[in-house]
């Protein structure tokens, strides 16, 4: 599984590595954020289920995206994850192709 990454990412060992911790940590990150947002705002496991998802489906849809950016930076992998989010925008229709 792990040679298939490399070889779909164009990657070695190490930067293979990188990713996978920045895709790990941001996911915890994102997770702990929404979860201290919902209690921020007041929504308890008592609150309808509905407000609770939107909230957290928000946080982890906008707020990952610009969380992964944020952590890829210390791992030296922002240009890998730059390409990925503009990967996403572009089959979102938010993303015109510049050419790359």
């Amino acid at each position: 599984m792990l040679e298939k990454l490399k070889q779909r990412w164009k990657v070695g060992g190490l930067q293979l590595f990188l990713i996978l911790c920045v895709f790990a940590i941001t996911g915890t990150a994102t997770a702990y954020i929404s979860r201290m947002i919902t209690g921020w705002i007041g929504l308890t496991a008592e609150s309808p289920l509905w407000q609770r998802a939107l909230l957290r489906g928000g946080v982890l849809l906008f707020g990952y995206q610009i969380i992964i950016l944020l952590v890829s930076i210390p791992f030296g992998q922002f240009r890998f994850f730059w390409n990925y989010e503009k990967k996403i925008l572009r089959r979102l229709g938010l993303w015109k192709d510049d050419g790359e």
